[in-house]
């Protein structure tokens, strides 16, 4: 286990006092990888540099990108955080579940915009969602304050000895790249077909599908399996229409 295999990415911060804030969070706990999905202020700037105090390195290491899922490129585990419970099929985390991760393998904890958080599309990218237990009666907690409680307590269990179920080391795990990759493929397959027949419910539906493909563990044969099979569809299809013209 290693802290160097945990990412925290804010999705849409508003505040460049929240961005440093947030890296001198991390920063408390030992962790470096920071990554920002389009930010509101300009990145960096000297008002997040100030706030961020000693951990400017994290600001001037931190990524960049113009969407979640390019962010994603290198996460295997993605645990988007809310205040709120979503009556989606993704599994809901408390804090104490975090003891049962795997951080050998590289995660991502996600955290929405001061101001809204984060939308049901957004949070379709996770694996797990997580709740912080808070008064009931008033649930909202500042950005960076959310990242201190999940650092200390991610940071707690990567310096002691936890256990955690074990897979074969023959099992390879696919990256989370790697089944953006194949969902975007049946996706593309199926506005082909016209599959997503009513506009109107399309973005449910494709929130559907990602967290169908994205809550399971599956492993790099079983992604490249899964390929073939959506690639051969629409190359099959491709060859029927081929003849019909001719």
């Amino acid at each position: 286990m290693s802290i160097n295999n945990i990412s925290f990415i804010l999705h849409k911060p508003q505040l460049s006092e929240n961005i440093g804030a947030c890296a001198r969070a991390m920063k408390n706990f030992s962790f470096q990888k920071l990554i920002l999905v389009s930010p509101k202020p300009i990145f960096p700037n000297d008002k997040i540099l100030a706030t961020s105090v000693g951990a400017k390195n994290i600001i001037n290491k931190a990524q960049c990108f113009s969407n979640i899922e390019k962010s994603l490129k290198n996460i295997d585990i993605v645990i988007a955080t809310s205040a709120r419970f979503r009556n989606k099929n993704v599994k809901h985390l408390q804090l104490e579940d975090l003891k049962k991760i795997n951080y050998k393998k590289k995660i991502a904890f996600l955290f929405g915009s001061e101001s809204s958080g984060l939308s049901n599309d957004e949070i379709s990218y996770s694996n797990y969602t997580l709740q912080i237990p808070t008064n009931p009666d008033f649930k909202s907690l500042n950005l960076s304050h959310s990242l201190i409680i999940i650092a200390q307590y991610v940071s707690s269990i990567i310096n002691s000895n936890v256990t955690y179920f074990k897979k074969s080391n023959k099992v390879k795990s696919a990256s989370k790249n790697d089944i953006i990759a194949m969902a975007n493929l049946c996706i593309k397959n199926l506005e082909e077909v016209n599959f997503f027949k009513s506009k109107e419910k399309k973005p449910i539906m494709l929130e559907n599908l990602r967290n169908i493909f994205y809550r399971m563990d599956l492993s790099t044969k079983e992604i490249r399996i899964l390929s073939g099979v959506f690639a051969s569809l629409g190359k099959k299809r491709w060859l029927t229409n081929l003849r019909v013209s001719l």
